[in-house]
């Protein structure tokens, strides 16, 4: 049985597991992010994957990290919540763990993830866009990944939706991120954590149904617009936010069909819930390994 390595990289945890060929986890480890320190993250993330490999027969090992990746999945060129500026993070992993590694954007792990073992196991065309603090996603095309000429593709949470509108963590205006993550969900309620929200929500409070549907509302239309280029078959919903199900999901596919150009004369992509949860970025990290 071939095993690779996935790590799911990100500024408050890291998460490693052992996967199979089938997408299945043999083991994970989480453990903290010390985001702030490159070194430390480096040493952190070789550390899981040594004490994984000094248990299992690794083949290679995926790394799905929040950021610019570069074209040969080897350097990331900028991450907004880790302190990594045109690293080699290959190389440096590589130096001390003596397995192969590739690096790849996280959306784009979870994305390949949810295509290849979860909810879009059935099509050739798919769209994953994750709510979580931000927007993220990626983009699968006649079943292989969407990567752009410079490997920065499918910063879906960057679209801009409202010219000079309100800012973004990336330091533009207008971005969908700005309208539709946890982060602005959060300032919908103030004084309330998005699981908190959501839990209000299932409960009946009004006003954490008002807000997650407005959040639905604009994630719709930024989905709508992306329809309009992609035509993907179908769009798979996750990240922390999602955990809302339909209460998220209702309004993203009113909003969806609201805004589609052609609506009623042509056919429409399926929104669908996420099916691995939090362990996409992992598998699909492992199998782009394995790949």
């Amino acid at each position: 049985m071939t095993l690779t390595c996935g790590v799911d990289v990100g500024g408050t945890k890291i998460l490693a597991a052992v996967v199979d060929a089938g997408g299945c986890i043999v083991e994970e480890v989480r453990i903290a992010s010390p985001a702030g320190h490159v070194e430390a993250m480096i040493e952190s993330i070789a550390g899981v994957v040594g004490d994984l490999a000094g248990r299992h027969q690794i083949d290679a090992v995926g790394i799905g990290a929040a950021g610019y990746i570069d074209k040969s999945r080897s350097r990331v060129l900028f991450a907004p919540n880790i302190a990594w500026r045109n690293l080699d993070l290959k190389a440096e992993i590589e130096a001390r763990i003596d397995l192969p590694v590739v690096v790849e954007n996280d959306g784009n792990a979870a994305a390949w993830g949810e295509f290849r073992f979860g909810a879009g196991r059935d099509v050739e065309d798919m769209v994953m866009v994750t709510v979580g603090t931000g927007v993220g996603g990626g983009i699968v095309i006649n079943g292989e990944l969407v990567r752009g000429a410079y490997g920065v593709a499918a910063e879906i949470g960057h679209l801009t939706v409202v010219p000079d509108g309100d800012l973004c963590g990336c330091g533009k205006r207008g971005c969908l991120e700005a309208y539709a993550s946890g982060t602005a969900l959060e300032r919908r309620v103030p004084g309330m954590s998005g699981p908190e929200i959501t839990a209000a929500a299932r409960a009946g409070d009004q006003r954490c149904i008002e807000a997650i549907a407005g959040i639905g509302r604009w994630l719709g239309g930024g989905l709508a617009s992306l329809a309009a280029v992609l035509d993907p078959g179908r769009i798979v919903v996750g990240g922390g936010v999602a955990e809302a199900g339909d209460l998220l999901l209702d309004p993203v596919r009113e909003a969806f069909r609201t805004h589609l150009t052609g609506v009623g004369y042509r056919p429409e992509a399926e929104i669908v819930s996420a099916a691995l949860g939090n362990h996409a970025g992992v598998i699909g990290a492992a199998d782009v390994a394995r790949s």
